[in-house]
């Protein structure tokens, strides 16, 4: 998996990455989870879109890790998608996931370089059975991340994700699915879309947020 742009796509991406990152992230209220997240509609190609959404706890300490939920709803048609914790592909946990039959695979990954991305036991993720589903247009997975807020950036810096501001993430999709749809290290494709946004973590506190991950596991 690369996120830096290939020639091949680079024609598509001029036409939809440009408003992709003048836009901001909204709070959503998931009826399903009970969970407020941050929300942001990404567009991978003219006219369809990913839904990316992270929640996390309220009364985080400025410079503590935390855990985050992340939760995607994506297309039939979405082979792989990333999301990209520091805003870019390299120094920064990669949340990779595809669909697994009528469940989902997510994949903990980090790169150092623009290439294949290698497994990351920095972070691990509890995949949370009520807002992971699969029906005929779309498949969502609903995770909790621990190791996604807190990491180890470009030239050893600690970086520790605003709980309470804005943060810069990134995207990947690609149309191509996994070789092995059921194992997390399985081998990706090239992605064929990249961009990036800024997401308010303000808007995605939860008070409950314990709470509501144990009630959605």
């Amino acid at each position: 998996m690369y996120f830096n742009l290939g020639a091949a796509c680079t024609a598509t991406l001029l036409a939809i990455v440009s408003p992709v990152h003048a836009a901001d992230s909204v709070a959503y209220k998931d009826p399903e989870t009970g969970f407020t997240f941050a929300q942001f509609n990404a567009q991978y190609v003219i006219g369809k879109y990913i839904t990316y959404r992270i929640a996390t706890p309220s009364n985080v300490a400025a410079g503590t890790p935390y855990d985050a939920v992340v939760q995607v709803a994506a297309p039939v048609d979405v082979g792989w998608t990333g999301l990209a914790w520091g805003g870019y592909m390299t120094y920064n946990p990669l949340t990779v996931a595809w669909q697994n039959g009528n469940s989902a695979t997510v994949s903990s990954r980090y790169a150092t370089a623009h290439q294949a991305p290698s497994i990351y036991n920095g972070a691990s993720y509890t995949l949370l059975k009520k807002g992971t589903h699969v029906n005929s247009t779309y498949w969502q997975y609903t995770a909790k991340c621990t190791g996604c807020t807190a990491f180890t950036g470009s030239g050893n810096r600690n970086v520790t994700l605003n709980p309470t501001g804005e943060n810069r993430v990134a995207f990947a999709y690609s149309r191509s699915k996994p070789s092995n749809p059921s194992s997390s290290g399985s081998a990706i494709s090239v992605h064929d879309v990249t961009a990036s946004w800024t997401v308010d973590f303000g808007s995605a506190a939860n008070a409950n947020f314990a709470e509501l991950v144990q009630k959605n596991a």
